[in-house]
C-alpha cells in the first residue's frame, strides 16, 4: 500500500466520531456509554451532527414483544402523538425509527445535563423547601399540559428516574414517555403497567383515569423529600401491592417534617375522589409564594 494512501487512512479514522452506530439518515450517532436501563429500553448518549448538540439515544429490543405485534403498532403510534408535544417541562422527541435489522425501535429526544432526579437528589442532600417547591411546580405543569390535551394523555409510569434536570438553571422536564397513554373523552384506561411503588391502588385495579398521574407526582415529591424510595421497606412486590392497595402509608412519610408539605403530599395520594387535578394542586396554598415568583420573574 502507498504511503499516502495509509496517511490519509489514517486521517479519516481521527475525523471519525466513535460511534457504534448511525441513524437512518446518519444525523444522529450513538456512543456506547450508557445513560440509563429500564424494563423495556436501554438509553444511550448520543450526538445529534447537524445541531451540533448532545442527546439521548432511546433503544427498544423488539425481541422481547415479539409475541405480541401490537405493542410496535402502538409503540410507534404513542411516539407519533408525542413528537407533536410541545412543553416547557416535557422531554423533547426528535425522531424515532425501527431498524429492522437489529430489531430494534429507536428514538431520540433531548439530554438532559445533569441526569435524572433520583441521583440529582442523591448528590444534593441539603436541598431547601423553596428548591422542591420550585421542583414540584415544574413537573405539575408538565402534567397539567398532558391531561388538558385533546386526547388525554396519563404518563402512568412516573417517577424520580424519569424526571430529568438541567441543574445549572433548575429546570425540571418529565420524560420516558414509552408508557403514556392516550384516553378518549371518558378518560378512563384498562392496562395494569408502571413502577410498582409509584402505582396508584386504581392501577392496579386496571380501571384508571389520568389521577393515577397524581398520585405518582405525591409518590415522587415525598421521595424529593426524604431522599427514600416509597415502601423501601418492602422486600417484595406483594408487600407493596399489598399495603398500597389497602392504604398504607409508605414509612418514608414518617421522615417528612414539614407539616404542610407532608398534607400536601397526602392531598396527591389520598381517595381518587378527593384527588386534585395537577391545575388545582398549582393553585394549592402550599406552592402559592414559589408560583407568584415565577410570575413575577416571568
Amino acid at each position: 500500500m502507498p504511503p499516502s494512501q495509509s496517511a490519509n487512512d489514517t486521517a479519516d479514522d481521527q475525523d471519525k466520531e466513535p460511534f457504534v452506530e448511525l441513524d437512518p439518515s446518519g444525523r444522529f450517532g450513538r456512543y456506547s456509554d450508557l445513560l440509563g436501563c429500564g424494563a423495556v429500553k436501554k438509553v444511550y448518549r448520543a450526538f445529534d451532527q447537524r445541531e451540533g448538540r448532545d442527546v439521548a439515544w432511546n433503544q427498544v429490543r423488539l425481541r422481547n414483544f415479539s409475541s405480541d405485534p401490537s405493542v410496535i403498532i402502538r409503540l410507534r403510534s404513542e411516539i407519533e402523538l408525542l413528537k407533536t408535544l410541545k412543553n416547557d417541562n416535557i422531554i423533547v422527541l426528535y425522531h424515532f425509527w425501527r431498524d429492522m435489522e437489529r430489531n430494534t425501535f429507536n428514538f431520540i429526544t433531548e439530554a438532559c445535563a445533569s441526569g435524572n432526579l433520583r441521583d440529582y437528589r442523591k448528590k444534593h442532600r441539603h436541598v431547601s423547601l423553596q428548591a422542591l417547591k420550585k421542583w414540584a411546580i415544574q413537573i405539575l405543569r408538565a402534567l397539567d399540559y398532558l391531561h388538558s390535551h385533546e386526547p388525554c394523555i396519563i404518563h402512568r409510569d412516573l417517577n424520580c428516574s424519569n424526571i430529568f434536570i438541567n441543574g445549572n438553571i433548575g429546570k425540571v422536564k418529565i420524560g420516558d414517555l414509552g408508557f403514556a397513554t392516550v384516553v378518549g373523552k371518558s378518560h378512563a384506561a384498562h392496562s395494569l403497567i408502571g413502577t410498582p411503588e409509584y402505582m396508584a391502588p386504581k392501577l392496579y385495579e386496571e380501571n384508571y383515569t389520568e389521577l393515577v398521574d397524581i398520585y405518582s407526582f405525591g409518590m415522587c415529591l415525598l421521595e424529593m423529600a426524604t431522599c427514600e424510595i416509597p415502601y423501601s421497606e418492602c422486600d417484595s412486590l406483594v408487600k407493596i401491592y399489598k399495603k398500597v392497595t389497602t392504604g398504607v402509608m409508605p414509612q418514608a412519610m414518617d421522615k417528612v417534617n414539614d407539616l404542610e408539605l407532608k398534607a400536601f403530599i397526602e392531598r396527591c395520594i389520598g381517595q381518587p375522589r378527593a384527588r386534585p387535578a395537577a391545575a388545582e394542586l398549582l393553585k394549592d396554598p402550599f406552592l402559592a409564594d414559589v408560583v407568584k415568583t415565577d410570575e413575577n420573574d416571568g
